[in-house]
């Protein structure tokens, strides 16, 4: 998600109908110029190379964020209606999107699921497939200390900050489902808000760090020499 905002002036944005390395291609309706979905950035026309900034969001499933926000607001544009995916043929084919893939990187399967981080040099895929089984990473790159938080249920991953006001924390998890602990001062931390519940840091809260949920194969066409966590760190 990203803040259409850009110095002062609002943009609007349509899809394009193209794709680059499978990635879905924004517009922008006040210049014409051509977006980057993954990227946030501007790849083509009078924009190129201005950014879009990024929004807190992530991604879960319905009953779960209805859960959580019973008064929620949802867009419904089409009126669509049904439980069936219109895009079930595509999750269960093992091809590379439309256009097939850019880079050849076996180290993953095609359509495996990641959390994809961009660090400041470096970019790092968290595979569904490790998460499952470890679903809260305290990690480190270039400097930035980072919690990666996944819940299998909801298949909602998000990634922090773990420092808060100049002192890097690590994390546990807790008996209750979806509160996890910090080591160093002991307070009680909600794992999708990142908001303190109890302890001496109550009422603080995590920093988000850019993260998105993407398949292996269109992230590393994007980030050739990404490493994986479990296999690479």
């Amino acid at each position: 998600m990203y803040a259409r905002d850009i110095a002062g002036q609002e943009f609007t944005f349509g899809v394009s109908g193209k794709l680059i390395r499978n990635v879905l291609v924004m517009y922008d309706r006040e210049t014409n110029s051509l977006w980057s979905q993954l990227l946030g950035e501007a790849v083509q026309g009078e924009m190129v190379g201005a950014k879009l900034a990024f929004l807190p969001a992530w991604m879960t499933t319905w009953s779960e964020w209805k859960g959580l926000h019973p008064d929620t607001l949802a867009l419904d544009k089409e009126g669509r209606r049904g439980s069936r995916d219109a895009y079930d043929f595509y999750y269960a084919s093992a091809e590379a999107g439309v256009i097939g893939e850019t880079v050849q990187d076996e180290r993953l399967p095609t359509k495996q699921f990641v959390i994809g981080v961009e660090y400041p040099q470096t970019a790092v895929a968290y595979p569904f497939s490790i998460l499952n089984d470890e679903p809260l990473i305290n990690d480190m790159h270039d400097g930035l200390p980072t919690l990666i938080v996944f819940d299998a249920a909801s298949a909602a991953g998000v990634a922090y900050n773990r420092q808060v006001n100049g002192q890097t924390l690590t994390f546990t998890a807790t008996d209750i489902p979806r509160q996890l602990s910090d080591v160093e001062t002991g307070s009680i931390w909600d794992s999708f808000s990142g908001v303190a519940l109890t302890g001496p840091r109550a009422g603080q809260s995590l920093e988000r760090v850019k993260s998105t949920v993407v398949f292996w194969f269109g992230w590393k066409d994007f980030h050739p020499h990404t490493l994986i966590y479990g296999l690479d760190s």
